[in-house]
């Protein structure tokens, strides 16, 4: 393997200190420019200011920025907190362990991921199965989460410290309930929850909520099933529309208000966009379901399908949505410096934005030098990989895609009107509580693409490099 790239974002800085400015008017640009086929990574190219504008002619492209108009307020950025990556972690020296938690939670020195996700017991992307009681326990007088406590728990805590514990919003989601409770007697190849243990096993997601919060750690939401219509070689469990409406009406969303944890963010399907709209809809028709529901989570497996996530946002507005897992597989050690993985990551992220999205992670952070560790040989790539022979760290360009989002829209951000005048460019854009405005272009054709961001009657000329993303951040 050869290093494909170094970090060389410490010198960037974003303010973090946020208030209201509803009445800026925008005067300065500086961009920030990721670019094939150049040194560009997250690199600050240039500052402008803006100046009153030409008269608009279609001869010229633009983006459009229009901050009066808002949306949807940002949850956060980032990425899973797997037994994957914890182990991968904690086999490396100590300065790459640093820079690893720098490079990912910093919001100054690195790209300041907001949000994370993790797993209830194991998953695919552990070493072995595990569950935390003994078989047969109903009463769940035998749970203890003490195998987590040897990488994962240590691992998600110094995220948090290096994010800041009120920076970095956690949510966890379970693959399989305990081969007990099945009707295939199995956690993995699917298989499905016996109702008789509907009960038990909500009892014992809201036990694993209970015992992260005792070693410091707030799960602020969970979903009900990762990849619920899926049958699946490793941990899996089949639940049908029906089947998830059921669970959380008549189990999950009860004992949650049993154990004190009302406040608990629940999300439906965590499954991809294709059945997303019918398996929703099934849930959120019906009130005593949708009572529990706080929104719906997706991933991008299979196909695109853009078009649904708006559909179900414009069918029920007051439903919250969350992208919560998406990566790039089969690993392959020669394909690490492919381009297209970047472009993959920011053109879901724009769509999935200008749909509604409050809140996205990628899977996992941090995955060894074969893309794992898997007890399933499920391999696939991380925006960063290490090798444990030797503590290389590879940064793939999906990293700095990624952080073009993350670092320069922040928690609290609301997603404001930006208007592409071309095909050839695609964009999303926020305004932050600081008042700052980060506007995304991405370009993935082979040309450089000249553009003008204007907003309030000013505008700046600026050139998108082939195959590029580009983050301007517009300031008083």
């Amino acid at each position: 393997m050869k290093q494909i790239f170094v970090a060389t974002i410490a010198t960037l800085a974003f303010l973090t200190t946020f208030s209201s400015h509803a009445d800026t008017t925008y005067s300065h640009v500086n961009v920030y420019v990721t670019a094939q086929d150049t040194g560009q990574r997250l690199s600050k190219t240039n500052e402008e200011d803006l100046a009153d504008s030409d008269p608009i002619t279609e001869k010229k492209q633009y983006i459009f920025v229009d901050p009066s108009k808002t949306f949807q307020t940002l949850i956060g950025i980032g990425g899973a907190l797997t037994d994957a990556s914890a182990e991968t972690f904690y086999k490396l020296p100590k300065d790459k362990q640093q820079e690893i938690l720098t490079a990912y939670f910093d919001p100054i020195n690195g790209i300041g991921y907001s949000l994370g996700r993790t797993h209830i017991h194991s998953c695919d992307f552990s070493s072995d199965s595990y569950t935390y009681v003994q078989d047969g326990d109903t009463n769940l007088d035998t749970f203890n989460i003490s195998h987590d406590l040897k990488y994962r728990v240590p691992f998600i805590k110094a995220a948090l410290a290096t994010a800041g514990k009120d920076h970095l919003t956690l949510f966890a989601s379970p693959w399989s309930p305990p081969a007990w409770m099945k009707d295939n007697t199995n956690m993995l190849h699917g298989g499905k929850l016996k109702p008789e243990y509907y009960d038990c096993w909500a009892r014992y997601c809201c036990k694993f909520i209970h015992a992260y919060d005792q070693q410091g750690i707030s799960i602020w939401g969970m979903t009900v099933q990762n990849e619920p219509m899926a049958i699946q070689t490793w941990e899996s469990c089949f639940f049908s529309a029906e089947d998830e409406r059921d669970f959380v009406k008549d189990a999950l969303g009860p004992e949650l208000r049993k154990f004190g944890l009302k406040k608990t963010k629940v999300m439906v399907w965590d499954h991809n966009r294709g059945l997303l709209y019918h398996y929703a809809s099934t849930i959120l028709d019906d009130p005593e379901a949708a009572k529990y529901v706080w929104g719906v989570a997706y991933h991008w497996y299979v196909n695109d399908s853009f078009e649904n996530v708006k559909l179900l946002k414009e069918a029920f507005p007051q439903t919250h949505l969350l992208f919560t897992e998406g990566c790039v597989s089969p690993y392959d050690t020669n394909k690490l410096s492919n381009w297209q993985w970047g472009e993959t990551y920011a053109t879901s992220m724009i769509h999935d934005f200008n749909n509604g999205v409050e809140g996205w992670t990628d899977w996992n952070v941090l995955l060894d030098e074969q893309g794992g560790p898997n007890h399933v040989q499920n391999f696939c790539f991380a925006p960063i990989h290490a090798d444990t022979r030797n503590g290389t760290l590879y940064y793939m360009n999906s990293y700095y895609y990624i952080g073009h989002f993350s670092k320069f829209i922040r928690p609290g951000a609301k997603r404001i009107v930006s208007s592409s005048s071309t095909d050839d460019l695609l964009t999303t854009a926020f305004v932050n509580p600081d008042g700052t405005i980060a506007v995304i272009v991405l370009n993935l054709t082979d040309k450089p693409q000249s553009f003008n961001v204007w907003t309030q009657g000013k505008s700046a000329a600026n050139t998108s490099p082939p195959h590029s993303i580009i983050t301007l951040v517009l300031s008083s």
